[in-house]
């Protein structure tokens, strides 16, 4: 099956407070000489100067520096929330089959080299991770072999929207939902980046062989193609 990669991109940062904090003291300063040049203390005359009130005679010089104002940035730590993310080691079926998951590239001419044993699932390595923020998580496996039979993949025929699919990494492990099964011609799926993308929203796409089987048109004529969406965030095992 032809799965056409494409790569991944990513990032973020942080910003201080110390020029909204001088800005508001500025402010409050401002207000302050207004109220002590036009509120007499009771008891004076008009015309005479009023005696500074306390409030007053705490504010800064002019062009003195505010030890107040200093504001020290701690350390920059990941959120609490951040993973680290790690490529699947194993993916359950919502029969409750559990496979190993290999790393899988692609070949010189574009398509995926998925394991030969039917036993086994290909990850395609140019995807996401289980963890990642976003991008397709693209796992596929042969249906069957001439050799070994019916394999677990065969299942991804009959699933239904809202099962659910587990993926585990050595650390992680991640719920997903499926959302759609559908049925892709064999050479198209180059021509659907949204299944195997590194953008977009995190997913997992998970993808066979399927009928008709045409021996002299080579084979399957078909894939089908399992879509399915994180249920919240990757727990550890």
């Amino acid at each position: 099956m032809a799965v056409s990669p494409e790569e991944p991109e990513r990032r973020a940062g942080w910003s201080r407070r110390g020029a909204a904090v001088l800005a508001s003291l500025a402010a409050a300063g401002s207000c302050v000489a207004v109220v002590v040049t036009l509120a007499a203390p009771s008891g004076s005359s008009v015309g005479q100067a009023p005696t500074p009130s306390p409030r007053a005679s705490a504010l800064p010089e002019p062009g003195a520096r505010d030890s107040s104002t200093t504001v020290l940035a701690k350390p920059a730590a990941p959120a609490g929330s951040q993973v680290e993310p790690e490529r699947p080691d194993v993916v359950q079926f919502p029969s409750g089959a559990t496979l190993p998951v290999r790393s899988a590239s692609t070949r010189p001419d574009g398509s995926l080299a998925v394991p030969s044993d039917i036993r086994a699932a290909g990850w395609w390595d140019g995807g996401a991770r289980v963890g990642d923020p976003f991008g397709s998580i693209l796992i596929a496996g042969h249906v069957d072999s001439a050799v070994q039979g019916l394999g677990p993949f065969a299942e991804l025929l009959t699933v239904s929207v809202e099962d659910r699919v587990v993926l585990e990494s050595s650390r992680l492990r991640q719920d997903f939902e499926i959302d759609s099964l559908e049925l892709v011609p064999n050479d198209s799926l180059a021509d659907r980046p949204d299944l195997f993308s590194a953008q977009g929203s995190a997913r997992l796409v998970l993808v066979t062989c399927a009928g008709p089987f045409v021996p002299s048109a080579g084979g399957y004529q078909n894939l089908a193609v399992v879509t399915a969406t994180p249920v919240g965030r990757p727990a550890p095992r």
